[in-house]
């Protein structure tokens, strides 16, 4: 993400979305493919909830483009898991849920039958 110049690594917050498409993680070119047609080439509006940035300098934010939350998104289309870091957890609750509706209709990492 490049702001003012700068470029930055976001964290998303509240999710974690395999990502290793070099070793070929399961579902990480499809998560990495997702991200990209949500964010790539639009505007994107980056909100913080606590922390500014995590243990690794990275930039943790919720991120969206339009009224599309793009952390929820990705979880309810079963491209990314739910997971919550304390204190960034103000959407802990909806992300469960979004990951419970995934797996309910086998999306994503929830296939029924899939290996993870």
């Amino acid at each position: 993400m490049r702001i003012d110049n700068t470029d930055y690594i976001v964290r998303y917050i509240g999710i974690n979305t395999p990502e290793n498409v070099a070793q070929g993680e399961w579902m990480s070119a499809e998560a990495t493919t997702r991200n990209k047609e949500f964010v790539l080439g639009k505007n994107v509006t980056l909100v913080r909830d606590v922390r500014e940035t995590d243990r690794y300098g990275r930039l943790l934010r919720f991120v969206f483009v339009g009224d599309i939350l793009v952390n929820y998104e990705l979880v309810r289309e079963g491209y990314a898991q739910a997971t919550p870091y304390p204190p960034d957890i103000s959407c802990k609750g909806v992300f469960y849920e979004a990951q419970l509706l995934a797996q309910q209709e086998h999306r994503g990492l929830w296939i029924t039958g899939a290996a993870s």
